[in-house]
């Protein structure tokens, strides 16, 4: 039960839980952090909308109330671009999207 709770805390202190989200947006690339590389690309608390890519965790999406699934698109977009750009990184989505045609989820090319 102790083991149990101390992840529970380790957990809210490190996620934005105080905000609806899908949770990690993107797996991490080997040897890195999808969070890492989101902060250093200066992306923390960007919006889109109601979208926001979490001042927590950046590699959470939250709704701060009135998000549309296209302002999380925009927003995982971003992210995907400025990260390749800046890391040569490509982030792979670690949710699956349903019900979009525009290619999110294929590879980001400049």
């Amino acid at each position: 039960m102790a083991i149990r709770k101390e992840l529970l805390l380790k957990r809210n202190r490190a996620q934005p839980l105080n905000y609806p989200n899908s949770g990690s947006m993107f797996k991490n690339p080997q040897g890195q952090f999808a969070a890492k590389l989101i902060e250093e690309a200066g992306l923390k608390g960007t919006r889109r909308g109601d979208a926001q890519i979490s001042e927590k965790h950046a590699n959470f999406i939250v709704n701060l109330g009135a998000a549309t699934a296209q302002d999380v698109v925009s927003l995982i977009e971003l992210v995907r671009k400025t990260v390749l750009e800046r890391f040569q990184i490509t982030l792979e989505l670690e949710v699956k999207l349903l019900g979009f045609s525009t290619g999110v989820e294929k590879e980001v090319r400049l």
